[in-house]
């Protein structure tokens, strides 16, 4: 099998987004190096970590005002952190991205992630206890 053949072979099993079909395939020339997100996704949804993590945070916002869950916003920085954007400010441009909304389970054209400054008061959210 030559060694371009694998390039075109597509990513199965992924879930649909916003009841959306999703497919990956990997012939579509430099797109993006974050690919490896739509994978990701699959086992953070599988194993419900965003979900978990969330359920162990206090949430004292304003429930009337929040845009953004603490699973989704946990979500997002775990994605980060997975595709080495270890510091929270990479999340400004980020917050934009279709592979990084793909993966948080929102459509391209839907609204920004959460911002860098939302990241940050996650990130100081929990006390010592």
């Amino acid at each position: 099998m030559p060694a371009d053949a694998h390039a075109a072979l597509p990513l199965p099993g992924l879930s649909p987004v916003a009841g959306k079909p999703l497919s990956a395939r990997f012939d579509g020339g430099a797109l993006s190096s974050d690919g490896g997100l739509l994978a990701l996704r699959e086992i953070e949804e599988h194993l419900g970590i965003a979900q978990r993590l969330a359920a162990c945070i206090d949430d004292p916002r304003a429930p009337d005002r929040i845009q953004h869950s603490l699973a989704d916003m946990l979500r997002f920085r775990l994605l980060m952190m997975a595709a080495r954007y270890e510091d929270g400010n990479d999340a400004g441009r980020l917050r934009h991205d279709p592979l990084f909304k793909l993966a948080s389970g929102r459509l391209t054209d839907a609204a920004a992630l959460c911002s860098q400054p939302t990241l940050s008061r996650l990130e100081n959210t929990p006390g010592r206890r």
